[in-house]
């Protein structure tokens, strides 16, 4: 009789462990109010169409991003986007030097090893669904392009002007542990250099963390 009382009481106790497991792990995620900000840090990678002063000639690369989001009333939000993205060139015999328009052959010194393009802007964002641990994120950006051009010498050039760029994206916060939560996203990128236009696709994932007020 004692045996089974026993395992009776381990067996109340392992069901209120588990009864209580859910509620200490909702306790610990602390999610973001109106007022807080928020910075995330994340790896991307992307695509250009084969369109454009960039796109013509460089394809698909890495980057990094670094964005601030201040959180509003009414599920809104706005933020600023620091972003550095590489190209490689897409393959070919020959590439297109873009400031004298000379055509140099893949391997050479002087032939476009790789682009990078800087982008600097302002975010705005409408948010769903702020009251559960997966927000959803619409957004619009807009802001400035800096490109350099590294050469396979290792020389850097600037054969283009500084530029604009307009985006959208869609993305989800989820949240895991206080107020930090895993970040994924996609974007579009309109980026407007040489007076002309290249088109960015890009997809992201990276860590976002609100201070505490």
């Amino acid at each position: 009789m004692r045996f089974v009382t026993g395992w009776a009481g381990v067996l109340v106790g392992v069901a209120g462990l588990l009864a209580a497991g859910p509620a200490r792990a909702e306790r610990v995620v602390l999610l973001p109010r109106p007022g807080q900000v928020g910075v995330s840090v994340s790896g991307l990678y992307g695509t250009l169409l084969k369109s454009g002063s960039v796109g013509d000639q460089f394809g698909n690369g890495p980057g990094l991003a670094v964005r601030v989001r201040y959180r509003m009333r009414y599920e809104r939000a706005f933020g600023l986007s620091f972003e550095s993205h590489g190209f490689d060139p897409r393959p070919a015999d020959y590439l297109t030097d873009l400031l004298t328009k000379e055509r140099y052959p893949a391997a050479d010194p002087l032939a476009y090893k790789k682009v990078n393009v800087f982008l600097y802007g302002l975010d705005f964002y409408q948010l769903f669904s702020t009251r559960t641990k997966t927000t959803k994120m619409l957004g619009v950006g807009a802001g400035l392009a800096h490109p350099t051009f590294e050469l396979n010498d290792g020389e850097q050039q600037y054969p283009l002007n500084d530029g604009l760029y307009v985006g959208a994206s869609a993305g989800i916060e989820r949240f895991f542990w206080q107020s930090m939560a895993f970040e994924l996203g996609a974007r579009y990128q309109a980026v407007f250099l040489g007076s002309k236009v290249n088109h960015d696709f890009q997809a992201s994932l990276g860590l976002m963390f609100y201070a505490s007020l």
